[in-house]
């Protein structure tokens, strides 16, 4: 990969982790209810996921499941459920202190690790990144190389400073109500984005 190249699929990457979607709402909303160190494990999650479809990618593992419809249906519509389970739950929870040892450190890397993984929109940005960015004349696992440190380090960063954001909004939610309905509204994201998962159309065909 060229110099001009990487720069390209830097720039193509922190587009594709600083957009706004279920990661980062997750991000914000453990920052704000564990603070940042207790909610590492989440970032984690993230890092482990993105690792797993890098891979897999290189692989064309995702390539095969885009081009199955019965596959990306599936992934869908149990993704939009579970996103808007998410944020019902979150509602109905919103203002009330969590109980101690209900958000332990596995708790938060695996709802993190979930939330990462089903959502299939997350296919077309890796698709993506291999079918512009990597070189077909050069061994995609020589690639990988300079791929994987970029994607990763861009991806820690980026959800590290959303949870910091979710950190700084808890320290300075002080008031109960303030503090309910910031919850709430976080939790109405996890919903939209639910609905909206739900009308998504596999990548590379149309509605």
């Amino acid at each position: 990969m060229s110099i001009e190249a990487w720069i390209i699929f830097a720039l193509f990457w922190v587009v594709f982790v600083t957009t706004p979607g279920p990661n980062a709402v997750n991000c914000i909303t453990n920052g704000m209810t564990l603070g940042f160190r207790r909610s590492l494990p989440g970032i984690l999650a993230i890092l482990m996921q993105a690792s797993a479809f890098l891979i897999l990618s290189a692989f064309g593992v995702t390539a095969l499941i885009a081009a199955s419809a019965t596959a990306f249906a599936v992934a869908k519509v149990v993704g939009a459920a579970v996103l808007i389970w998410l944020g019902i739950r979150a509602w109905m929870r919103a203002g009330t202190i969590p109980e101690a040892g209900a958000q332990n450190g596995r708790s938060v890397y695996l709802r993190a690790l979930a939330i990462a993984t089903i959502n299939p929109k997350s296919i077309a940005g890796y698709l993506a990144a291999f079918s512009q960015f990597v070189q077909p004349d050069v061994p995609v696992w020589d690639q990988m190389w300079v791929i994987m440190p970029t994607a990763l380090t861009l991806t820690a960063l980026s959800y590290a400073g959303f949870t910091a954001l979710g950190a700084g909004l808890g320290r300075a939610a002080l008031g109960a109500v303030f503090n309910m309905w910031l919850q709430r509204a976080l939790a109405g994201c996890f919903i939209i984005y639910g609905v909206l998962l739900g009308t998504v159309t596999t990548p590379g065909r149309t509605a």
